[in-house]
């Protein structure tokens, strides 16, 4: 965490996120499942001397370190960058079972007031859930931030499963309620692309909220006012390819861009690949947003 040339009001926000994500790691931690402290613990790049920040958020079973190649290209192109947690991540899927979306927003609240404390503007960026996070964020804030980059946002999903899954969660409930407890599922295998990062099981529950969110994040598209770039993967096989179109399509502002990556698996943010997508944010920023290459 590079924090040359904070304020001491930053440094409070910044060490109650770090004692928050350590009392919840030690309280939901979980042999065989929790990840290393390292993978979920949020982070800060600060360039003293940058007026723009980046909000860069990460998606649904995953954790702030899935974020953190870009994070480094973004800083070396003279970003500051902060990475939350989002609530029930880092930690185990049995914390996530119990969020809604809602506590996701809060939790991107508390990283934009950090870059608010250490920046002039200040950009929203996420992959999959974290860029319908994004969406949501540029919708409730018309006028607070400068841009917003969302990768592969889960406004449509690939497979039929993906469907059913609020009637699972109604049987839960209701299987609950009937002290049927050993009927109930609720959890999903996972099959992460990043299995040293991501949670090897859904919470049904959550992956209801990340529907919930991108349905109101469909309703709010046309009100978003600031310049929009949209990454979608063609062959991605959980988030439709279709649905950065879908996005794209429904934002009305003139300054909107559409980056279609072709690559057969769902992460396109770390790896080979992301350069692709990395270069696609580099430009955006630098002609649609008209930032010089050193940010400052």
């Amino acid at each position: 965490m590079t924090e040359c040339g904070l304020s001491p009001a930053c440094r409070k926000l910044l060490d109650q996120e770090e004692i928050l994500f350590q009392n919840e790691y030690q309280k939901h931690y979980l042999a065989g499942e929790t990840k290393g402290p390292e993978i979920g613990a949020p982070f800060l790049l600060h360039h003293p001397e940058s007026r723009n920040a980046v909000l860069l958020i990460h998606g649904l079973m995953a954790a702030p370190f899935e974020v953190r190649q870009w994070a480094g290209y973004l800083f070396s192109k003279g970003y500051t960058v902060y990475a939350p947690r989002l609530a029930g991540h880092g930690t185990s899927a049995e914390d996530l079972a119990t969020r809604n979306f809602e506590d996701w927003v809060d939790s991107m609240e508390k990283g934009y007031a950090i870059l608010a404390l250490c920046s002039e503007q200040v950009i929203v960026a996420g992959f999959s859930t974290g860029g319908g996070l994004a969406l949501h964020q540029a919708i409730r804030h018309p006028k607070r931030y400068r841009a917003v980059i969302s990768v592969s946002a889960p406004m449509k999903f690939s497979g039929l499963s993906s469907k059913l899954s609020e009637a699972v969660e109604f049987w839960n409930r209701a299987a609950g309620m009937l002290k049927l407890n050993s009927l109930q599922k609720p959890f999903a295998r996972n099959h992460p692309d990043n299995p040293e990062i991501n949670y090897h099981r859904c919470p049904i529950h959550a992956f209801n909220q990340v529907k919930a969110l991108m349905r109101a994040v469909y309703q709010g598209l046309p009100g978003i006012a600031v310049p929009v770039l949209v990454v979608q993967g063609n062959q991605d096989p959980k988030v439709s390819p279709k649905a950065g179109k879908l996005i794209f399509d429904r934002v009305r502002i003139p300054e909107k861009q559409y980056v279609e990556v072709a690559y057969p698996l769902h992460g396109i943010v770390r790896g080979q690949i992301g350069a692709s997508v990395f270069n696609a944010v580099n430009e955006f920023l630098s002609v649609a947003c008209g930032l010089c290459r050193n940010c400052k």
